[in-house]
């Protein structure tokens, strides 16, 4: 039986910028900058009031769409070794979302875990989180915070820093020269 939260049905969204701003926060951890957190929290405050509604959900499907695709990738990648991904991603990623109680509120964590197992099950993260009513304030660093864990996670499998970046980046650029 068909999902209504089948990807297919689900917009795309501003994949390019979510994408941009994961890549961001990743090289300034990666940097060891990451103690700038307060500059860069202003940042994404300053860009975020400068999107307008239909913006602001491009950009918050885009993360959605990160996130899907990040799962897959893992998915298939724990499928490849006989283990679920679900098993080995969502402890961690729980965990990791615990340990950041300053950004991430705990009352989010549950949407968020849904979300990533909504994505590692093959359903659409924004619309499987659509069902439950519009976004919240709350939930904003909580969904970078997801796709940035994610990214991460990849980044550590493949033991290369720019991996779960370039993936994305070339089915960008895949998807843009089909006709």
């Amino acid at each position: 039986m068909p999902s209504s939260c089948d990807p297919k049905h689900a917009p795309a969204g501003d994949v390019g910028t979510a994408l941009m701003a994961i890549d961001s926060r990743l090289k300034a951890i990666y940097d060891g900058k990451a103690g700038t957190h307060a500059e860069q929290q202003q940042l994404s405050e300053q860009f975020a009031a400068s999107l307008g509604p239909d913006e602001a959900d491009d950009l918050l499907d885009g993360a959605c769409t990160l996130i899907y695709m990040f799962m897959r990738w893992l998915r298939m990648a724990y499928e490849d070794h006989d283990r679920d991904v679900i098993e080995y991603v969502v402890p961690s990623f729980v965990a990791s979302m615990r340990m950041m109680p300053k950004s991430i509120r705990p009352e989010v964590i549950p949407t968020m875990t849904g979300l990533v197992v909504a994505a590692g099950t093959g359903l659409s993260p924004s619309l499987w989180r659509k069902q439950y009513g519009d976004w919240t304030g709350g939930e904003m660093n909580a969904l970078e915070a997801t796709a940035l864990l994610l990214a991460e996670h990849i980044n550590r499998l493949t033991e290369d820093r720019d991996f779960a970046t370039r993936m994305i980046s070339d089915a960008l650029s895949s998807a843009s020269q089909r006709p």
